[in-house]
């Protein structure tokens, strides 16, 4: 009379298909994940924003009229006084300002005004992230615009 063997376990081909499964269901679900914004993403929307304020104040100097650039930090969003142009940051991204409370006769607050010889109201913007902030710095002087890392007031 023979023993009955227990062969109890996985072959090795069972266990080849569960692992491939469940790669291709990672690999169909990781890229839906949210993932926060990296440093060189944070570094890319500060020259965006650094871009937009020299196109503004560009414009400026050439058109020979004051450009506002709008700043709406509670909608996340940056507007172009020239061409109207729209600069959306995500969620994940800290936004702030400080800006002139008064600019010659216009009142300020919530924008960066060009004027036409090319001096500013000067101001500014804060980009953070977890470990990160960027500030955007506008010259009143000059109108220059400068990023330097710093951190959040």
């Amino acid at each position: 009379m023979t023993a009955l063997r227990d062969e109890s376990g996985f072959t090795l081909l069972e266990m080849v298909c569960v692992l491939a499964i469940i790669a291709l269901l990672l690999a169909t679900v990781l890229p839906a994940l949210p993932r926060g914004t990296s440093r060189p993403m944070l570094e890319a929307y500060a020259l965006k924003t650094a871009a937009l304020l020299k196109a503004d104040r560009n414009a400026a100097i050439r058109r020979g009229v004051t450009v506002a650039t709008e700043l709406r930090p509670l909608a996340r969003i940056i507007r172009s006084g020239a061409s109207g142009r729209l600069l959306k940051l995500p969620a994940d991204v800290g936004f702030r300002a400080i800006l002139a409370e008064q600019c010659g006769a216009d009142s300020g607050g919530t924008t960066v005004q060009f004027l036409p010889t090319g001096m500013s109201c000067g101001g500014t913007i804060y980009l953070s992230r977890p470990g990160l902030t960027l500030e955007i710095r506008i010259t009143w002087l000059t109108g220059g615009i400068e990023i330097v890392p710093g951190s959040a007031v």
